[in-house]
């Protein structure tokens, strides 16, 4: 524990120029700017270094291209492989885990050890990795590189440690999984076909051993070729060759007959016993023409062949379609006897799988589901009913539903929010699904004792909010709110309209919200705000429209000179009087030339009574004007307090205070107007309209040396690639140069109680406002306190006391008391106004005021301010404005969030720079605690979607269909592998099924067969060096131990070396009985000799 103590003597009243150039040292804390008082501020600081650790604590959402899908049928568990390297293993709801190859290589194929906790990953790096589950962080025990050979498909037998890996070449080798080494027996293409062929077989797609005999391997190559080869042999026992390409094999569970699918959209059952020509030929969706021809089909990509024990087989596949058919959805199709379903999906299948009871492959299948990887979803669908229904999908793979645009994080909700929002939201569930529990029921999981209500906010590109239970690193959909629905359905636009309007002119750009009052804001692309308020009850309502002009004209020039004697803040009831509902108020600083036209928002509200649910309902909306044709400028910044009952947001025209209470328009200024007399640069207006601000970059505001001059993109999500990279460029931090041309934003604003001049000694409602010139402005207000005063009596704004100077764009403002405890916002408590009112107890509004001086009486009166930009951040002593601590965060990039959060019973800066580093800072002290480069590289969507929260907590979009959430806490660190689930559980192999006698004794695996003694370096010898390298995996030999240290891995194990053992000593006690039967056969014939020659002399020999 460390403690600071800061005597502040006779404090003097700074300029804006003396608080910018207060020295500081560049990664340390800077000193402070006053002379001493005698004034003490005590503050005991706890956190330390060693209080803070950065990882990935969970992932969620769909696989970001998914390429690869394996299921384990003992432990019910899934595996998806992904494009970037990823690995997603899911289990039951709270079984998510999520793994990364180094290299980031496409996943080619997955292979689950069945019941081993084991997983096999083949790259398009020509790597095939072993991933080690019986840890809550799977792990690679072993990797294995091929330098000559590129992998194309990989099969490994249930209970076999020898995976066969088929290559570009043609080839096919054999892998130990247990050393991860090649054998030296290799199936050479050459080999494989016969000797008269001419032509090269192609890539091996397809290897499977006969259900009917281990020692046979079915090899199947593009080209057509199928080849049934004789391990034991070395030979090929047929060759089939078939002028269509293959695509698939599966076999019958007999092990008598498998089918193939076929470029050319048919499917071909083979029979063994005659090899010549298929023993059946089927187009499934190819209709004959009136010429007698077959219609042209889609290749069939996939094709599963599984038998049932009471029923016709089911033959699955994906594609086939005929091609005159444009347009088609994708299908997945089910045959069922004389059935045929077509399943039509609404993306691209990228594979399917059969779920069956048992892993053996010699039994009856009694397949019961289907999973369906998907483009962009995951679907299972039911098998055991004739409608084939979908279940319903447990884990959160719909955020991407609509493009993420924007998220918020809250980590310490009230505890009641979250069952309120869910009985809301379940109410407009979809129907239909399969009654029958989700298949997918591996692993396990416990709530632990670590959750508490965390609830994520995602706004989407089509105006979509969706609500999230994201408690104990788990993601459920709590309630979802459509914003496109306040507004009229739009007619399509034309002309030059038509180019400025958005593609997605509802794209949520961000939120506010209140989870003690329920209030919650959403800001759209097209630069209008929609304020709703929570209920249980749906009402009938009518929306209140406001529309506020925040656009200066080139024709407007105010110089210094006319402003000189004013105050920043004429009198509340001239310029700045209430404007109301519907009425079209023009900015006071900016005037309206002549000939301008309509100023008409693009967005129409709708003037209608509606008939609203229960949950979220808007109140009001507030637009933007079009200003002589031209679309407005985004709102770049927005706060809300439910206590004041005001919305305060800017852009980089200027600033807007509404009250929504009374619906009305409080102030209306451009920016220079805020500041009046005070204005440290004495700049000149000019026209905001010269310079378009681009609206691909929700995060990006122009900065003080550089005006952008971009065109409008579409929509945030279809930025382009240069964008994607854009943060690599630096940003000058210099405010002493500034461009009479430069736009000046409001970037943050907040609203709380603090002191609104140097000379206040109570504190007062105020609004901080922070822009993107790094200046901070302090705003008082004069609030009604009594409840019918407040509706009827304007709020008034006093002029500004306050100017402090920062480097770089203003982030975010935080405030503590001078003990250091974290000052929250004021907030009303949530009532429900269309709840029925009791005419004896009249509801009142309920408002919780955390003031600085209620809680340090013996500190005396005032507060601490943080203030933290794109480059730096400073600690402000209120009322005096001395600057405090000033820490200049970065000089070679800039800061994209920054938020003071609550870690470990105190409170920090945290910020996340462009170049990727996530930092924190003590408070007061602006001490550094942790730096780590997180990310290589920041593009605009981790950029747009990057928030922290208490608990030390983070969260990003890691793809455009996965949300990733970080911790920088040590102690939540400790305490994730409690909080995750187990993808591995003890379960015994189901026994094999008994045969029966006849099928026993004339076919099918009458001989075991020994893969050792085929493969082994005894028999097989040494695989050439070259051909393939081993890698040890980062788990290593405690990976190892970890693996094989389960308890059913245990038992099974000594259950083996037992039946080994035993096999040995029966092998043993019959060769004795043969040598003691040669011995007995030996000692009689060697009597029969004796007797016969003992007379004889030995010349008779």
């Amino acid at each position: 524990m460390r403690k600071f103590r800061k005597v502040l003597d006779g404090l003097t009243t700074s300029s804006p120029g003396a608080t910018l150039g207060s020295p500081s040292g560049g990664s340390g804390a800077g000193t402070p700017t006053a002379a001493p008082t005698p004034k003490e501020i005590d503050v005991q600081e706890t956190l330390l270094s060693e209080d803070f650790q950065l990882c990935k604590t969970v992932r969620h959402g769909f696989p970001y291209q998914p390429t690869a899908l394996a299921f384990d049928p003992v432990q019910k568990i899934l595996a998806i492989g992904s494009r970037s390297g990823g690995v997603r293993i899911l289990g039951r709801p709270g079984v998510d885990s999520y793994c990364q190859h180094e290299g980031g290589a496409a996943v080619l194929q997955l292979q689950f050890l069945i019941n081993e906790g084991a997983l096999v990953t083949a790259c398009a790096d020509d790597t095939l990795h072993l991933w080690n589950l019986r840890q809550r962080r799977p792990a690679i025990l072993h990797s294995l590189k091929f330098n000559r050979e590129r992998i194309t498909f990989c099969h490994l037998p249930f209970q076999s440690k020898w995976l066969y890996v088929g290559t570009e070449r043609g080839n096919t080798h054999i892998v130990n999984i247990e050393s991860f080494v090649l054998s030296g027996y290799v199936i050479m293409w050459n080999k494989a076909i016969e000797l008269s062929t001419k032509t090269h077989p192609g890539p091996v797609v397809h290897l499977s051993d006969s259900p009917k005999d281990e020692g046979k391997l079915l090899i199947g190559f593009e080209s057509g070729t199928i080849v049934h080869w004789d391990l034991r042999g070395k030979k090929a026992d047929f060759r089939i060759y078939y002028d269509e390409a293959i695509h698939s094999v599966s076999w019958h569970h007999e092990g008598k007959q498998f089918m193939c699918s076929h470029s050319d959209g048919s499917l071909t059952l083979w029979n063994l016993r005659n090899t010549t020509k298929p023993f059946q030929v089927t187009f499934p969706h190819g209709k004959v023409q009136k010429d007698g021809r077959k219609e042209s089909c889609k290749p069939i990509l996939k094709v599963e062949y599984k038998t049932c024990r009471n029923s016709e087989p089911f033959v699955i596949f994906s594609g086939g379609l005929s091609y005159d058919k444009a347009g088609r959805r994708p299908t997945l199709t089910i045959m069922h006897g004389k059935a045929i379903t077509v399943l039509e999906m609404d993306y691209p299948i990228t594979e399917f799988m059969a779920l069956c009871e048992t892993p053996y492959n010699n039994e009856v299948q009694e397949p019961y589901a289907v999973v369906v990887l998907l483009e962009k979803d995951l679907i299972v669908v039911d098998l055991t009913q004739s409608s084939f229904p979908v279940f319903e999908n447990p884990y959160p793979m719909d955020i991407h539903e609509s493009p993420v645009t924007s998220t918020a994080y809250f980590a310490d909700c009230p505890p009641d929010i979250i069952p309120v929002l869910y009985s809301i939201g379940a109410k407009h569930k979809k129907t239909g699904y399969s009654q029958k529990e989700w298949p997918i029921t591996g692993g396990t999981w416990t709530l632990g004792s670590h959750a508490y209500p965390e609830i994520i906010i995602t706004g989407h590109a089509d105006g979509t909010i969706k609500f999230w239970d994201a408690s104990a690193i788990t993601l459920q959909m709590l309630y979802k709110l459509k914003t496109s629905k306040v507004f009229e359905k739009s007619k399509p636009a034309e002309g030059r309209a038509a180019e400025l309007v958005e593609e997605d002119p509802f794209a949520v750009q961000m939120v506010s919200w209140c989870p003690q009052s329920r209030m919650f804001c959403v800001v759209g692309i097209s630069a209008y705000i929609i304020l709703y308020r929570f209920s249980k009850y749906e009402a009938n309502t009518q929306i209140v429209s406001l529309e506020v002009r925040l656009q200066c004209e080139s024709e407007d020039v105010i110089s210094p000179s006319e402003n000189e004697n004013d105050p920043c803040f004429s009198e509340p009831g001239s310029a700045h009087s209430p404007q109301h509902p519907h009425r079209q108020p023009s900015s006071p600083g900016c005037g309206t030339p002549e000939g301008v036209k309509p100023s008409i928002p693009c967005l129409k509200v709708k003037d209608k009574m509606v008939r609203v649910p229960p949950g979220y309902q808007a109140e009001l909306v507030i637009q933007l004007q079009w200003i002589d044709g031209e679309p407005p400028q985004q709102i770049t910044s927005l706060d809300i307090n439910s206590a004041y009952g005001l919305l305060a947001f800017g852009n980089c025209n200027g600033l807007a205070v509404v009250d929504y209470l009374q619906k009305t328009v409080l102030l209306c200024l451009s920016t220079l107007d805020l500041y009046g007399a005070t204005d440290p640069y004495q700049r000149l207006t000019r026209s905001p309209r010269r310079h378009r601000q681009s609206t691909s970059g929700l995060t990006e505001l122009p900065d003080n040396q550089q005006s952008f001059d971009m065109e409008r993109s579409k929509s945030p999500t279809s930025a382009t690639e240069s964008r994607e990279n854009s943060f690599s460029r630096s940003r000058s931090s210099s405010v002493s140069s500034i461009d009479r041309d430069t736009k000046e934003a409001i970037t943050t604003l907040q609203f709380g109680e603090s002191y609104g001049r140097k000379s206040d000694a109570l504190t007062s409602p105020c609004l901080w406002v922070g822009t993107s010139l790094g200046i901070v402005l302090l705003i008082p207000m004069s609030i009604p306190t009594d409840q019918e005063e407040r509706m009827e009596e304007p709020v008034t704004f006093g002029p500004s006391g306050a100017v402090l100077m920062l480097k770089g764009s203003v982030l975010r403002f935080g405030f503590l008391d001078c003990m250091g405890a974290l000052i929250q916002s004021p907030y009303e408590v949530w009532r429900d106004t269309n709840a029925a009112e009791d005419p004896d107890r009249p509801r009142k509004r309920k408002l919780i005021h955390f003031s600085p001086s209620s809680s340090q009486e013996t500190y005396g009166d005032g507060h601490l301010a943080v203030v933290c930009s794109e480059r730096q951040a400073k600690v402000f002593l209120m009322p005096s404005q001395s600057c405090l601590y000033v820490h200049n965060i970065t000089e070679s990039s800039f800061v994209l969030r920054a938020d003071v959060v609550s870690v470990c019973n105190s409170v920090c800066l945290a910020c996340f720079c462009a170049n990727g580093h996530i930092m924190t800072l003590s408070l007061p002290s602006l001490r550094p605690l942790l730096d780590v480069s997180y990310l290589p590289l920041t593009d605009m969507r981790i950029a747009r979607t990057f928030c922290f929260t208490n608990g030390g907590q983070a969260l990003y979009l890691g793809s455009p269909t996965e949300i990733q959430r970080i911790t920088f806490s040590q102690e939540m660190c400790d305490n994730l592998q409690e909080m995750l689930g187990e993808l591995f559980t003890p379960i015994e192999t189901p026994e094999v099924q008994n045969r029966g006698f006849l099928k026993g004794f004339f076919g099918g695996n009458a001989h075991t067969f020994d893969r050792e003694e085929l493969f082994g370096e005894a028999a097989a010898g040494k695989a050439s060096r070259s051909l393939a390298q081993h890698i040890p995996g980062q788990a290593g030999m405690e990976g190892m131990k970890v693996a094989a240290g389960g308890v059913v891995g245990e038992l099974a194990r000594a259950r083996i070396a037992l039946d080994e053992r035993g096999q040995r000593l029966g092998e043993l006690e019959d060769r004795t009985a043969l040598m003691m039967t040669s011995a007995e056969s030996f000692s009689k014939h060697a009597h029969e000799l004796m007797l016969k020659c003992k007379d004889k002399k030995w010349y008779q020999f």
